[in-house]
């Protein structure tokens, strides 16, 4: 085999139409092996004759794409000073584009012998090879004809985001070929986009597709890693979805998923765990990083080299101010965005990624490089902001150029449907965007990402369904998944043949569905519950890879109409500027109030405009707010005013009908009927209670009878404004 020097960079397995240059970084190391990995399993190992700068690298001019391949780090096995070589671990490549295979459990993959009583802190490394037990990374091309696809660019005011897990929206799809469900192209499908595009989200926001493992202990139960959140591989595609093979297959059929979402004119939102990695605590596996440079990858324990300093939950953090993992961080969104197309990233646990030393720093050198990258801070980052760490909790923490997702905007919008006292004042705020939490960075509306139900928890109809969690499939006694979910029953717990309950539930979905698209702000709803997806009360999925969590497309005829309301509101929220507002309203922060030019307004039930008593009133569920159409004060493309219908909006949290009455002329001369979840789309016509109204218009003084906890929306024609 012929051997060449080859070149430091760039990091990783690089096919350059002839041969492959291989560079791997490690400061510790005192030899490295490159491993080639046969069809048949066996092994040749070449050795890495020069390092530069502490990566090691050669080229070899013969490989070509689908080899398998793996690393050998000779180096000091020493956990009380944070070193974890050992060389009989066959390692993974941080910068593999493609991984082949799945781990299989043994004792090989740890570096330390289970008898030992010093369990991971032993100086004596476990000797069993790891080959044949392990994933071997995989040299992949990197040309694909892209033809002529180009990124949506949706404005964020204009973006609805629609979380999605690759494997469950499709594994029950019936219009979606059997070999493909549960796949990229599964996803890429004609009728999975096709439901995308009638829905009318703008943006499909992925959970973790980044090369995950699965966990042993789940594996022990007959379970699995549903969810993904254990990436061992930041630049691989998750083999587990690919359709058509894992030797660089999967690569492929990702990059024509994304090309085919783009001609729908959705985008590509990938949800990425770069807080930590799969190899978990000094007890976890050695895969990768632990056993390329343990002390430069991850955050070690001050005093104590041999633990890991842990914020996420799951027994490690990489390590913020190494250069080498924002190095790698920096590649690898790079990577996703200019060779995989994809349009935006949602940081999970973004708070460890702000921990350069101890707190929780929006100076921090993660933000900086994100803040002048001329690729990555073009995209859309989001950020969940909280990790477990002290100070973790940082909605509204984060810099100007992130927005993120609004777990204050969550909490509220439950509380207030699910009937709890002194709620109006924040529900007006998180309704008119949050400016309280982003106003003060610079920012805008839009930086709240707002969400009622996500991938962890109940979904929309178990919310209105359950008050408590039934985790019992998951093995833990019901112990896991959040106690405190804000969720309402409704009456009973769980199904139900009480069509006053069932009817109940459905107007609930209806409330949260209409006040999540109509918000200030950008909206994310999870995959299902545009129709009424149920988990059977589990509010912590992440192991149960089968029925329970996979969205199941047959519907009856409360889900048909669930979605079929899910569209006209995403119509209306679409067709309407004024829902999806670039600035703040001109009120005041505290509760989103009265404003001096007119833009908004707040309104008791009788017409009144809300006062710092009706505020405070404690018992209060209802109000009225408007919503105006001719004050937008913003531009469009061309330097033209944006001008649009005003709309009153009423809100009946409590559990009997109230009267509103609507506001005088000078809010608008003749209103119509968009909304009224206590009804179907079709026969949305509010209960009227005075002669004012005629012929389904409601002119001002009229007694509009909104039913309990419930909502109607009314729309004033630019032409029928006084």
């Amino acid at each position: 085999m012929q051997i060449w020097p080859g070149k430091p960079y760039p990091l990783g397995a690089t096919y350059g139409g002839s041969g492959v240059n291989f560079a791997l970084f490690s400061e510790v190391a005192e030899r490295v092996e490159l491993c080639l990995i046969a069809d048949d399993g066996t092994e040749t190992r070449v050795e890495m004759p020069e390092h530069d700068a502490f990566v090691w690298h050669v080229y070899l001019p013969t490989i070509q794409p689908g080899q398998r391949y793996g690393y050998r780090v000779h180096g000091p096995y020493d956990p009380a000073k944070g070193h974890r070589c050992n060389p009989d671990k066959l390692l993974l490549d941080p910068y593999a584009t493609a991984i082949d295979g799945e781990m299989q459990g043994s004792q090989a993959l740890f570096g330390y012998s289970f008898g030992d009583p010093a369990l991971g802190l032993s100086s004596v490394p476990n000797a069993v090879d790891s080959l044949g037990h392990t994933m071997y990374s995989v040299v992949t091309n990197p040309f694909f004809d892209w033809g002529k696809d180009r990124p949506p660019g949706h404005a964020y005011h204009d973006s609805v985001i629609y979380e999605a897990h690759v494997k469950g929206l499709t594994m029950l799809h019936p219009d979606v070929p059997k070999e493909i469900r549960g796949t990229y192209a599964g996803i890429g499908h004609p009728a999975t986009i096709e439901h995308l595009r009638r829905l009318g989200v703008t943006a499909i926001e992925l959970m973790p597709v980044h090369q995950f493992v699965q966990d042993f202990t789940l594996l022990d139960k007959g379970l699995r890693n549903y969810w993904g959140y254990n990436t061992i591989g930041f630049l691989a595609p998750h083999n587990g979805y690919a359709a058509y093979g894992t030797r660089g297959q999967q690569v492929l059929e990702f990059k024509t998923m994304v090309k085919a979402l783009h001609e729908a004119d959705i985008e590509v939102i990938l949800d990425v765990v770069y807080n930590h990695t799969a190899e978990g605590n000094h007890l976890g596996p050695t895969l990768a990083f632990r056993g390329i440079d343990n002390d430069n990858y991850y955050r070690l324990v001050g005093g104590d080299l041999a633990h890991y300093y842990d914020t996420t939950g799951t027994g490690n953090s990489l390590l913020m101010r190494s250069p080498h993992v924002l190095q790698l961080i920096m590649d690898s969104l790079r990577y996703w965005v200019t060779e995989m197309h994809v349009d935006g990233f949602r940081f999970d646990l973004a708070a460890t990624l702000a921990r350069q030393f101890h707190e929780v720093d929006k100076l921090s050198a993660f933000f900086d490089l994100i803040q002048q990258d001329p690729i990555v801070s073009q995209v859309k980052l989001i950020a969940e902001p909280w990790d477990l760490g002290d100070g973790g909790y940082q909605v509204g923490g984060f810099p100007p150029l992130w927005t993120e997702w609004n777990g204050k905007f969550r909490d509220t919008v439950r509380d207030f449907w699910r009937g709890e006292a002194a709620t109006l004042g924040e529900f007006a705020s998180r309704f008119t965007g949050s400016s309280d939490l982003y106003a003060h960075s610079g920012r805008r509306p839009v930086a709240s990402v707002n969400f009622v139900v996500a991938h962890d928890g109940f979904t929309m109809r178990d919310l209105v369904s359950y008050n408590d969690k039934h985790n019992d499939a998951n093995g833990e006694g019901n112990r896991d998944g959040e106690s405190h979910n804000r969720s309402w029953n409704c009456g009973v717990e769980g199904p139900t043949t009480d069509p006053a309950v069932r009817a109940l539930r459905q107007r609930q979905q209806r409330n949260l569905l209409t006040t999540l698209l109509l918000a200030q702000g950008v909206p994310m709803i999870a995959h299902g519950d545009e129709f009424g997806r149920t988990q059977q009360g589990n509010n912590n999925v992440y192991c149960q890879d089968n029925e329970l969590a996979w969205v199941d497309w047959t519907l009856d005829a409360d889900q048909e109409s669930l979605l079929d309301f899910t569209r006209h509101v995403m119509r209306l929220r679409a067709e309407h500027p004024v829902f999806r507002r670039r600035r703040f309203f001109a009120g005041s922060a505290d509760h989103g109030g009265e404003s001096d030019l007119g833009d908004i307004a707040w309104f008791e039930p009788d017409g009144e405009h809300m006062d710092e008593e009706a505020w405070a009133n404690g018992y209060a569920k209802s109000l009225m707010v408007f919503l105006n159409g001719r004050a937008i004060r913003e531009t469009d493309s061309r330097g033209g005013a944006i001008r649009d219908d005003s709309f009153l909006v009423l809100f009946n949290a409590h559990y009997e009908p109230i009267d509103f009455v609507i506001p005088e002329a000078s809010y608008g001369r003749k209103w119509f009927v968009e909304i009224n979840t206590a009804g179907d789309v079709e026969d949305a016509k509010p209960t009227v209670a005075s002669v004012a109204a005629t012929s389904g218009v409601l002119v001002p003084g009229a007694t509009v009878t909104v039913q309990a906890r419930s909502i109607i929306v009314v729309g004033c024609p630019l032409d029928d404004e006084a």
